[in-house]
């Protein structure tokens, strides 16, 4: 097929590297405004069979909707859209559409293992789940006051992958925040250290852990556990943990977020292409964006947030 791929930043270039190799692909076509690749040619990336869209988030909803309206199957980074308002809006015009967004930790392994052996009864009863996201250093100042802040921007993932493994909503949110280092953060209205505990709709409690200066590696975790067992995802030989306790050395630590996935984001491709069920809709990612407009407003307040609060009538 003829793929054309949006956005040559750093995800949308391992995109381009994917795409071009995948054996279903038979031309690439690249457009961004300011960089080129070698696996791909510039042209119309909506004459095209699929498209796959990695530009920044201001730009996602209008891009969807453009590929839509030609009846081009669309995969969209995350988000949808910047807003709860714009993501109802694209929910809603693409009714009917596959529209796929990419939250790659759904196709990690052992994320994937952690649901099955959750919903298999291995760990019995869930009583707490523990979350980190902590990246090994700050993204560039100029990037905070486009992100949306630490929770729409980094822990959406984690709320995603709460909902997606646990096969429950969150319906509180009690959120905090703190800057610890350069100034910026502070300027943009955002943080650089989070914390936030999360209710589910059965009563488990989450704990949720964040940094943007994780000097020791990236680091991405989670913790299950249940009347039977506890499990963790991304506790492997690369985690960047150092045990005082005489266990073996760790190997050398994930040093970001391609290298720790980069299997997972080929995955989530190929369901793409190969036309699989949708493994994530617009409407996962309306939910998981839910969870952080409740955090963000809990951080900004100083209290619990009921989800309620902020989730639209109907969705």
């Amino acid at each position: 097929m003829r793929v054309g791929l949006l956005g040559l930043g750093r995800i949308g270039a391992f995109h381009a590297a994917t795409l071009a190799a995948h054996p279903l692909v038979d031309e690439l076509v690249v457009a961004d405004p300011v960089r080129s690749t070698p696996y791909g040619e510039p042209g119309d990336p909506f004459d095209v069979d699929a498209v796959v869209i990695a530009t920044p988030t201001s730009t996602h909803a209008d891009l969807i909707l453009k590929a839509c309206a030609r009846g081009i199957p669309v995969f969209c980074e995350k988000p949808a859209a910047g807003t709860v308002a714009e993501t109802l809006k694209v929910l809603e015009a693409t009714e009917g559409h596959r529209v796929q967004i990419g939250f790659q930790r759904r196709f990690d392994p052992g994320y994937a293992a952690a649901r099955a052996a959750l919903r298999a009864g291995e760990l019995g009863e869930l009583h707490r789940v523990h979350l980190v996201t902590a990246d090994p250093a700050p993204p560039p100042a100029s990037y905070l006051p486009l992100s949306g802040g630490i929770f729409r921007d980094c822990h959406v993932h984690d709320f995603d992958a709460l909902r997606w493994v646990t096969g429950r909503e969150v319906v509180s949110v009690f959120a905090r925040g703190a800057n610890r280092g350069a100034a910026f953060f502070a300027e943009a209205g955002d943080v650089d250290t989070s914390t936030a505990l999360l209710t589910l709709d059965d009563g488990t409690l989450a704990t949720l852990q964040g940094s943007r200066y994780n000097g020791a590696g990236y680091d991405v975790r989670m913790e299950l556990a249940g009347t039977r067992r506890t499990q963790a995802v991304g506790l492997g030989p690369r985690a960047p943990l150092r045990s005082v306790e005489g266990l073996p050395e760790p190997d050398e630590p994930w040093p970001d977020f391609v290298t720790r996935f980069e299997h997972a984001y080929r995955s989530e491709i190929d369901a793409f292409l190969t036309g699989a069920e949708n493994p994530c809709t617009i409407l996962d990612a309306l939910s998981a964006l839910y969870v952080a407009e409740a955090a963000d407003l809990s951080l900004r307040e100083n209290r619990p947030v009921e989800l309620a609060e902020v989730v639209r009538p109907g969705r």
